[in-house]
């Protein structure tokens, strides 16, 4: 037991002088490439054990004939492990090399794809975890051209829009200056219009700046959507005379709601005069809301025609009108992205799909409660 006791304590001494002179030599070499750390490793682990059979054979008085057999074989063994982990280090190193090269196409701007056969299950889910995160910035990249765009476009529209009433009050404002106004009066009541809508237009960009901005303050209370619905169909009633188109109310459930009713008043406001301004003359426009699923489902159906079916998802966008020409009553084009801002903030959604010579607009609002 003492013998057996000694050659361990031999074979551990030798083994751990192997392994402290292979430790300096890692941190030495700890930038170097991964095939002369596997390198580095394998030659510790050879040379640990390699130490402790020649410090046991020494210590055991071998034969010289026996001591150099003993040598030899270790020798040998350490020589196959010292190839085979180049050999592994050169494979992971090739396996690494490939990722990276696949990798540079993130600031190419181009999709990741991962290499064929990885050289390990690390630099494999490496891959994975690289191409996942290429389709997320390429879904984000996509999503920052369609809001440049979206940007692009408003500006265009917001630039004719305003270029044409101001055009207008200044020839009014010349003809009443120079005293050429046959109906000042009438003039007076234009410029009063147009400077509504220059109001209208302007306060609507405020409040879109600060759906963007996050800076929508919401002050929630339970109210009826028979009330809200009510509210908002008598305020949009004188426009549906004025343009000859008839505003009905259909199911309309009397289920609560929490929302601000201030500004969801806005969204059917909205909805309701964007309805409106594309129905023909004695045309309807119909106004629904009911509880389904825990959800309250308030809807506005035009006589429109239709959208195409490519349009309907930019529908909601920034600046979209369409194929209508840039001029009134299409406006700036903000009114449903600040309908879908504010349901978004009321933790709704907003949608709109084609129906029978129409289109219709619905708001899912999560009920009172629920």
């Amino acid at each position: 037991m003492k013998d057996i006791l000694l050659i361990a304590l031999y074979a551990f001494a030798g083994a751990c002088a192997a392994g402290l002179l292979g430790a300096v030599v890692l941190r030495l070499l700890r930038r170097r490439s991964m095939a002369v750390v596997l390198t580095v490793v394998a030659a510790v682990a050879v040379t640990a054990m390699l130490a402790g059979t020649l410090v046991v054979a020494w210590a055991m008085f071998l034969s010289t004939h026996d001591l150099k057999v003993v040598t030899l074989v270790a020798a040998m063994a350490a020589v196959v492990s010292l190839a085979t982990a180049l050999l592994l280090g050169r494979w992971v190193v090739a396996g690494s090399n490939a990722l990276t090269l696949a990798a540079r196409s993130f600031g190419e701007g181009g999709s990741f794809a991962a290499p064929d056969g990885a050289a390990t299950a690390e630099l494999s889910e490496l891959g994975r975890e690289l191409a996942s995160t290429s389709a997320k910035l390429a879904a984000s990249r996509e999503r920052e051209r369609a809001l440049e765009t979206s940007r692009r476009e408003l500006v265009a529209w917001i630039s004719h829009d305003l270029r044409t009433p101001l055009a207008g009050l200044r020839a009014m404002s010349e003809a009443l200056e120079d005293g050429m106004a046959a109906d000042p009066e009438r003039y007076f009541r234009q410029i009063r219009t147009e400077v509504d809508r220059l109001n209208t237009m302007v306060g609507d960009l405020f409040e879109l700046s600060r759906i963007h901005a996050g800076a929508l303050t919401l002050t929630p209370t339970r109210i009826s959507v028979y009330d809200l619905v009510g509210d908002a169909m008598a305020g949009a009633d004188p426009l549906a005379r004025e343009h000859g188109v008839r505003l009905v109310g259909g199911r309309v459930e009397s289920v609560p709601v929490e929302v601000d009713g201030k500004e969801m008043t806005r969204v059917l406001a909205n909805l309701l005069v964007n309805a409106i301004h594309r129905t023909p003359a004695d045309g309807t426009v119909a106004v629904d809301a009911e509880l389904l699923a825990g959800s309250v489902v308030l809807s506005v159906t035009d006589g429109c025609g239709g959208i195409p079916e490519g349009d309907l998802e930019r529908v909601f966008d920034t600046g979209w009108r369409g194929s209508e020409a840039r001029t009134p009553p299409a406006g700036a084009g903000l009114g449903l992205a600040i309908v879908r801002g504010i349901v978004e903030a009321h933790e709704g959604r907003a949608a709109v799909r084609n129906v029978l010579g129409g289109c219709r607009f619905e708001v899912t609002l999560p009920a009172a409660g629920s």
